[in-house]
């Protein structure tokens, strides 16, 4: 049986830097909505090859089943964007995750907050399977540079 999670806040774990391209931009002159969603998809998939999570449809690995975003305050380019990982509460086969995102120039100032919930599956057979003690043990260690 696994572990319960009894943790009460989320755990950074990856940070990295994105340049805020020109075309991330909408007409209203600062970042899409929906750009956030890739700065936090960019986020999460160098994460997970750090972690050694690569895909693999023939075996196990996470699959996203949602997505959030809150915006504070706009971000605009030229700049770039420093996202940050954090882990909230691990389950059976879930993970949840938080994504603190802020200009690089104002790293105290959150610009965006998100996340998403993260399935453990079984591919072959397409449903969701226990998180293997490995990957529990994986996401809450801090591969910060």
């Amino acid at each position: 049986m696994a572990e319960e999670d009894v943790r009460t806040e989320p755990v950074a774990v990856f940070e990295i830097e994105l340049p805020i391209r020109w075309g991330d931009m909408d007409a209203m002159g600062h970042v899409n909505n929906t750009v956030y969603f890739q700065y936090m998809e960019q986020l999460r998939i160098d994460w997970f090859g750090r972690l050694g999570f690569p895909p693999d449809p023939s075996g196990e690995g996470p699959v996203i089943v949602n997505a959030h975003c809150n915006f504070m305050h706009e971000l605009r380019y030229p700049g770039t964007v420093r996202a940050r990982q954090l882990i909230g509460r691990i389950g059976r086969s879930t993970i949840e995750t938080v994504v603190e995102m802020s200009h690089s120039d104002e790293p105290g100032r959150i610009c965006a907050t998100g996340g998403a919930t993260i399935v453990w599956v079984d591919f072959p057979k397409r449903k969701s399977a226990p998180l293997p003690g490995w990957v529990r043990e994986a996401v809450l260690r801090p591969v910060l540079d």
